[in-house]
């Protein structure tokens, strides 16, 4: 997300300053780049004052015990609301996810709810979006796939009638560089969705094509792999989400970015992996 957006950023006019971990550096290719390990270093806020805008895109979705959800998604957004003040930035933009509602009792959904409450009652600016499945080159679940595909088959937890609505990244990208100034996204937390509802099955069948095996796991094997094997593809909470069928206001967003979405069978065209 944030080197696609960067890029969006950078070749329409705006100045960007990208901040990485160590190590993250050689990987963007825009902006004056700079180091930070948990956006609470002294040096960084000459670096961003006066910036229009905070672009928080950091989001952990596996947690392990040396790096918990609060840890990452809370403390970080905590980080940066306070980078924001000091640095005289008035506007955050965040990515949440599809689902997270303050009844969740999913530890993920409840870290998000956690960090959209940081920046709501923080006195800031914001726009929060809550996105579906957000397709690009390479992006994380396309990798999963492709993984699967080089091992010999694809694999499915469970009936695969849970939905999807997927949106493409450049998309993304052109909502959030609207969302940096135009009065209509301000305090507002709405749903990043693309213009189709499609299920798991239909989805993994589309993109993979014709050329790897589809086979489905029952669904309390795939779990249990999940919390047994640091090995499995996807965490617990990656396939509670999958399974959540998290579904999202489209025509709302369209409303508000007044942009013309791409179409589920073009985003597939960008994406496909046979």
């Amino acid at each position: 997300m944030g080197k696609n957006v960067g890029r969006f950023l950078a070749k329409n006019g705006f100045e960007v300053v990208p901040i990485v971990r160590k190590g993250g550096k050689k990987t963007v290719d825009f902006g004056q780049v700079v180091i930070s390990e948990n956006l609470a270093e002294s040096s960084l806020t000459g670096s961003v004052k006066g910036s229009v805008a905070l672009l928080h895109f950091i989001g952990k979705g596996r947690q392990t015990a040396d790096s918990s959800y609060d840890a990452v998604n809370v403390n970080l957004t905590r980080n940066a609301v306070a980078l924001c003040k000091k640095a005289g930035i008035k506007k955050i933009i965040y990515l949440s996810g599809l689902g997270v509602d303050k009844k969740s009792t999913l530890g993920y959904f409840i870290s998000k709810f956690k960090a959209e409450q940081e920046i709501v009652k923080s006195g800031l600016d914001y726009t929060i979006f809550r996105p579906s499945y957000i397709m690009g080159k390479n992006d994380p679940l396309s990798q999963i796939l492709a993984g699967q595909m080089r091992k010999g088959s694809v694999v499915i937890a469970g009936s695969g009638k849970y939905r999807l609505q997927p949106v493409l990244v450049s998309d993304v990208a052109q909502v959030v560089t609207k969302a940096i100034s135009a009065k209509q996204f301000s305090k507002k937390i709405i749903d990043l969705v693309g213009p189709q509802v499609v299920t798991y099955n239909k989805f993994v069948k589309d993109l993979v094509g014709a050329k790897a095996q589809i086979r489905h796991v029952d669904f309390e094997q795939a779990y249990h792999d999940a919390l047994s094997s640091s090995d499995s593809q996807f965490g617990v909470d990656d396939l509670s989400i999958l399974v959540g069928d998290y579904i999202g206001n489209h025509k709302k967003l369209v409303d508000i970015s007044g942009i013309e979405f791409t179409k589920y069978g073009d985003m597939l065209q960008a994406c496909r992996l046979s």
